[in-house]
């Protein structure tokens, strides 16, 4: 996969995720739940196996 379709698939990423509410909670506000979620699934998707991975 080349930088511009790894860009172009993460983009498309973020507008799905985008429509997934996400409550403001004060004590966590570094990072928003659309990052979590893409880097969860890409982190998946290069054959991560835990947390540590991700």
């Amino acid at each position: 996969m080349s930088i511009a379709n790894a860009t172009a698939f993460t983009e498309k990423m973020s507008l799905v995720f985008s429509e997934i509410k996400d409550p403001p909670v004060e004590r966590t506000p570094v990072h928003l739940l659309t990052d979590i979620l893409i880097i969860g699934i890409l982190s998946v998707i290069a054959g991560g196996k835990g947390w540590e991975d991700m």
